[in-house]
């Protein structure tokens, strides 16, 4: 599982220093291969998710460095689907580093599971936490891509309206402003559902196991207003016809606190 996981990790890696040559150069053969390199760390991190139970001490899907690892891989993938639909090149440089992130920080996850109490088996309560986590993380991937692509838009906005391309890496060709707003529909359509399912899932999982819907602990609290928040984000986009660069900087900073929400509060509780 552990090999797997350094394999994904330096085929992201890989990937995201391909794809950043290919926009630079450019070279839309150095870009191409990029993209496989993605989807072949795709591949191979989804081959270490599927081991996962054949460890001795199998770390539980529900360990955090799991579900992260989760989230960085379905992120992969959605960006993957996009790419066949979209001209997203811009968008391979950070996904390859996030993935790369979260498989190197799953391996350091796993090393250290038999020097740490295991988690309750998910078989305990049935498929409920496997399909909390599975949903919570593919909801909260798809957000991502949406603020990511919401702060590409709010950068091309600014460099169009004052007529000054920015500086760096940031300075990499960018989608127009029409297909980073698409984009950013589309993964808020997807990821506000699967993040609903997600937090009903927990509801249950916790039903499940202590008979209470809402046990008023600090990480289901925020979580809760976080999807409070982008339930609001939803109503004016789709229901009071938001405006495109409104709605790019709503999806980045609605993202930052869905993820001081799950993760931040997650790591100091």
């Amino acid at each position: 599982m552990i090999v797997f996981q350094h394999m994904a990790a330096a085929l992201y890696l890989a990937a995201g220093v391909g794809a950043i040559l290919g926009l630079v150069l450019p070279a839309p053969k150095v870009l191409h291969g990029a993209r496989w390199g993605l989807a072949l760390g795709a591949l191979a991190q989804g081959a270490a998710f599927g081991t996962l139970h054949r460890l001795e001490a199998a770390p539980a899907l529900t360990d955090l460095g799991q579900a992260i690892g989760i989230m960085g891989w379905l992120g992969v993938l959605f960006t993957l689907a996009l790419l066949s639909r979209f001209r997203l090149s811009g968008f391979v440089p950070p996904l390859a580093f996030v993935g790369f992130l979260s498989a190197f920080g799953a391996t350091l996850s796993s090393s250290n599971v038999s020097s740490r109490p295991l988690a309750p088996s998910a078989d305990v309560f049935g498929s409920i936490p496997h399909a909390h986590v599975l949903l919570a993380s593919a909801g909260i991937a798809a957000l991502g891509i949406a603020a990511l692509a919401g702060f590409f838009f709010l950068l091309e906005h600014r460099s169009l309206k004052t007529r000054r391309r920015v500086s760096g890496w940031l300075s990499l060709p960018l989608p127009s402003l029409e297909t980073l707003d698409r984009v950013n529909r589309l993964t808020l359509i997807l990821g506000f559902p699967l993040l609903t399912l997600g937090v009903l899932t927990g509801s249950l999982w916790l039903y499940s196991s202590s008979g209470l819907l809402f046990s008023g602990s600090l990480h289901e609290a925020w979580t809760i207003i976080a999807w409070m928040i982008y339930m609001g984000l939803v109503a004016l986009r789709f229901g009071r016809h938001q405006g495109a660069r409104q709605a790019a900087a709503s999806a980045v900073a609605g993202f930052s606190f869905l993820v001081f929400a799950v993760v931040g509060v997650g790591l100091v509780t």
